[in-house]
């Protein structure tokens, strides 16, 4: 049952909020032992959240578009009193004393959260291989990844454990899972969701989003969860858009561009989906062309200099001292070094000597200044691409899931996972993954649509056309 379904017949008193949350909480225990998918749920306080949905019915009032809907939150999205680790041995125990405004909204909707879903170590990782509490696995294939960072959400969505999770995306980590698990995930706007409450990876790149099975889902997810927040100093202004309200409209004389970097170097079955996804766009009336932006070719370096440079700055709160992990030492500094030795896992230490030399005297310029220069030209080379393109259409991910350990000792064939996905991070603008076609395993594949800043609402009407259109043949 969708959650769009579920809240419809919660709101109506068709259904209890609390029976929702009991079978949600069942299936969790069913499969997570095999999946790994949930890292924490809080039992009574979900029943106890579910109660007051009843309450509000009962009483004659409305909860909210996602009323009763079970959710599952990402490790690193806090919740007052909840355990948030982020999949890192640093931040054992860390029960934050706040809630993330994504979550506060997510409430003020009527939803409600289940647990804590696994996730690649702050974030750090394309497959939620890099975990604390070991590796996720696709529910689809348990002997693949799930995709990550954001594999726990995607992998309980995709297990049928929850309608709707939410996930954060720095280079891809909603959309990848989305395409490796079968399912869409929107990556809003840079801005257009609040990131207070978001444990920081990178902060010019993070943004908070939805994993769920229907284009409708999503929508609604993110018109839940979308708006100002004065808490966060990067968020946009005004109110979230009305997505629901725009789902119907179609693409009809719409100029979509199917970019040329979007699909180099992808299996010849992600190439077939995206061209059989520009069929149906096409005949449901848009204008589709060839468009080439050789400027994309630069993201995934650019992204592996301006990522692990604010990871270096961001992850140095992390010292035994103020919360988490603590191992003790002779003095402060030998405390440190113990605490981040132990806390860390590899991936996340990587990245960390990355960015540091990076930020380095001497090499800041020709490094991390020079990122973010070419950061700048691919913004522009977009501006130019959407001068005569409403929408961009490309692959989501170069493969189907990959096998469990295949890439874990090569960190550049793990880090191609994300070629497509990382130039939207880069520009801060939106791009939304569909479910389209199945690779050579029978797996399925993602298409990828993108847009300028604040094209959620055209995004997912042409999402929603793609969604329709997966009988054709070749979908």
């Amino acid at each position: 049952m969708s959650a769009l379904e579920i809240a419809t017949r919660v709101r109506s008193g068709e259904r209890s909020a609390v029976s929702v949350a009991e079978e949600t909480l069942t299936a969790i225990a069913a499969r997570n032992a095999d999946l790994n998918v949930f890292v924490h749920v809080e039992r009574e306080q979900v029943l106890e959240r579910a109660a007051a949905v009843d309450a509000e019915v009962a009483a004659g009032r409305d909860p909210g578009i996602l009323a009763g809907v079970p959710v599952g939150l990402k490790d690193n999205l806090c919740q007052t009193g909840v355990p948030t680790t982020c999949g890192s041995r640093i931040l054992a125990g860390w029960r934050p004393p706040y809630t993330a405004t994504a979550v506060e909204r997510l409430l003020a909707a009527g939803a409600v959260p289940v647990g804590k879903t696994n996730m690649d170590e702050f974030a750090m990782g394309s497959s939620t291989e890099t975990s604390a509490y070991g590796p996720t696995r696709n529910p689809l294939d348990p002997t693949r990844v799930p995709g990550g960072s954001s594999g726990g959400s995607a992998a309980a969505v995709a297990a049928g454990m929850v309608p709707v999770s939410l996930g954060s995306d720095t280079g891809g980590s909603i959309r990848q899972p989305a395409a490796l698990c079968g399912l869409v995930g929107i990556k809003p706007t840079y801005g257009l969701v609040s990131r207070y409450g978001l444990v920081a990876f990178a902060s010019s790149l993070d943004q908070i989003g939805p994993l769920a099975h229907t284009v409708a889902d999503a929508a609604a997810t993110l018109e839940a969860i979308a708006g100002h927040d004065p808490r966060d100093s990067t968020s946009l202004p005004g109110p979230a858009p009305a997505l629901v309200a725009h789902l119907d409209e179609g693409v009809a004389g719409r100029r979509i561009g199917i970019v040329r970097e979007l699909v180099d170097g992808a299996d010849p079955e992600v190439l077939a989906a995206v061209e059989a996804a520009a069929e149906v766009l096409a005949a449901a009336g848009a204008t589709l062309s060839e468009v080439s932006i050789p400027e994309l070719r630069l993201g995934l370096s650019a992204y592996y200099l301006i990522a692990p440079a604010e990871a270096s700055s961001n992850l140095a709160r992390y010292d035994g001292v103020r919360f988490g992990l603590r191992v003790a030492g002779s003095d402060v500094t030998e405390m440190y070094v113990a605490t981040r030795t132990a806390g860390f896992g590899p991936e996340v230490k990587r990245r960390i000597m990355l960015g540091t030399y990076a930020l380095s005297a001497g090499y800041y310029d020709a490094y991390y200044g020079q990122a973010l220069k070419v950061r700048t030209v691919m913004i522009e080379a977009f501006a130019r691409a959407y001068a005569n393109a409403d929408l961009l259409l490309g692959a989501t991910a170069p493969t189907e899931a990959f096998a469990l350990g295949a890439k874990v000792s090569d960190p550049m064939s793990m880090y191609l996972s994300d070629v497509f996905t990382i130039p939207t991070n880069l520009s801060g603008h939106a791009a939304i993954s569909v479910p389209f076609g199945s690779g050579a395993s029978g797996l399925p594949l993602g298409v990828q649509l993108l847009g300028p800043a604040r094209s959620e609402e055209r995004l997912v009407a042409a999402a929603a056309v793609v969604e329709a259109g997966r009988g054709v043949p070749g979908a």
